[in-house]
């Protein structure tokens, strides 16, 4: 039987962030989520009102707070390229300040804290798979460097306080996610293809489409996390979650108008600044710690993903 406990999601009303509220409440945890509403919102969580323990607070994270806890998952950061860029100095402040709140408040009640850090802290990799180990190659004044330098001081600042003040720290490195409560508009290549392809739009392509991802769906996403949280204090990582199958970006363009039996043509723009060639996890590490792999096929999270995208946009919506 799980202990139950006082849990803390910042970011708790994003897609990532509901979806991990929704499953520590299903395990009998108290769950107080903590979000903006920057990219968050408030249909992610209306579910959750039923749950007797869940209680919500409307707070930006570069700002102080108090809540005693046992467990803090800090996911409060925007994480697509749209919403970072458009206020790249309020989302470095994000990464770091929000660190920084949320490691002062572990220490005051000794809670563990997990950070949920990203494979853009590899920028654009030249090794192949991504190890742990690999320090990255990312470009420190780029148009994606509030994301990636922020994310990676954030890393910095968790295993500082680690040492200093030996706070217990977990680092999840999280590789491309998909599933239901993402944006519409979020600028991710998922959602756009989707989105795009239910409304027969033109599906915009970068480049030639043959840079890979690697694409893990929500659920998958969330059990590493808890499986990361649950883990002894020695395991501080950082470990990589994500799927480590490997789909350029054509292929994953052509299985969503497959499955979306979609008229949209294929409309090819210039590559932004920037982007990485190629993002594939070597999961060797999650595997033999948090015994985790992801189970979910791609064409089977596609088609859940598609489904929500289908019941929820509203027909005058567009990318």
């Amino acid at each position: 039987m799980v202990k139950e406990k006082r849990i803390l999601v910042t970011g708790g009303a994003g897609f990532l962030g509901s979806h991990l509220c929704e499953k520590l409440l299903k395990m009998g945890h108290e769950v107080t989520c903590l979000d903006n509403f920057y990219t968050g919102t408030k249909k992610n969580i209306e579910s959750l009102s039923s749950f007797p323990n869940f209680r919500f607070i409307e707070h930006d994270i570069c700002l102080p707070f108090d809540i005693e806890v046992d467990e803090i998952y800090n996911l409060g950061c925007p994480a697509s390229p749209i919403h970072y860029q458009a206020c790249p100095v309020q989302t470095t402040k994000t990464n770091i300040f929000g660190a920084m709140h949320v490691l002062d408040l572990a220490r005051k009640y000794h809670a563990k804290v997990l950070q949920a850090s990203t494979s853009e802290v590899y920028g654009d990799p030249e090794i192949h798979p991504q190890q742990e180990l690999y320090w990255g190659n990312v470009n420190p004044i780029g148009y994606r460097s509030c994301y990636d330098e922020g994310k990676r001081c954030a890393e910095t600042l968790f295993f500082d306080y680690h040492r200093q003040y030996g706070i217990k720290i977990k680092i999840a490195r999280i590789f491309n996610t998909y599933g239901p409560r993402m944006l519409p508009n979020d600028g991710r290549v998922v959602s756009n293809f989707i989105v795009q392809a239910l409304q027969n739009e033109p599906i915009t392509i970068y480049g030639q489409g043959l840079q890979t991802r690697s694409f893990c769906y929500v659920d998958d996403l969330i059990e590493g996390l808890i499986l990361l949280m649950a883990t002894q204090d020695d395991v501080t990582g950082p470990i990589n979650l994500g799927n480590p199958t490997e789909f350029s970006i054509i292929e994953l363009a052509e299985r969503i108008l497959s499955l979306t039996a979609s008229s949209s043509s294929l409309s090819f723009k210039p590559l932004p600044s920037d982007d990485p060639r190629k993002r594939k996890p070597d999961i060797s590490l999650a595997q033999s710690t948090l015994n985790w792999t992801p189970t979910t096929h791609l064409d089977a999270g596609l088609r859940s993903t598609i489904h929500y995208f289908s019941s929820s946009l509203d027909p005058s919506c567009s990318t």
